[in-house]
């Protein structure tokens, strides 16, 4: 065994932001779905003579190529910039992502109220959620709780035996 496979530091099955590698790529795969939907409605919603509609449709576009370069960089292969992009994003906290998304995935839905609109975005905006949720960290587990609990009771007998004016 060699110093540099010494020196290296076991990875473990979480990341510095906390996230699973299988709750990782539920997200990533959420995140192409979303693109696909985005994308298919989108040029669907561009076939009309509505301005808003248009508007809408080349949004939800542009939403879909976002989360193609993010989520799954070789897709876009032939994009000089698609590594920097998607190296970039994954840098980004889970929070950042699901505000991003959220935010891109809900414009075209107010700018034009539609069927289409709605039902395209909604994988994106769920994509949106999981990663939300994956900024809200692992759910504690039933013993902590149970002595975070005891604590605050003990807590609570020590203020109340010192305050109600008798004497221990």
């Amino acid at each position: 065994m060699s110093s540099e496979e010494a020196a290296a530091p076991t990875k473990t099955s979480t990341d510095e932001d906390g996230m699973s590698w299988w709750y990782r790529w539920i997200c990533k795969l959420a995140g192409v779905l979303g693109g696909i939907s985005c994308a298919t409605m989108g040029i669907w919603n561009c076939v009309t003579v509505n301005p808003l509609n248009i508007a809408a449709g080349v949004w939800m576009v542009l939403t879909a190529c976002v989360l193609f370069l993010c989520e799954v960089p070789f897709c876009c292969q032939f994009v000089e910039f698609a590594n920097v992009v998607a190296a970039r994003a994954d840098r980004l906290k889970p929070w950042q992502k699901a505000l991003f998304y959220c935010g891109m995935a809900l414009f075209p839905v107010f700018l034009k109220f539609s069927i289409t609109t709605l039902f395209g975005n909604a994988i994106a905006f769920a994509t949106g959620v999981l990663y939300g949720l994956a900024s809200l960290g692992k759910k504690g587990d039933a013993v902590s709780y149970a002595r975070l609990q005891h604590q605050k009771q003990g807590d609570e007998e020590k203020l109340t035996g010192t305050t109600d004016g008798s004497v221990p």
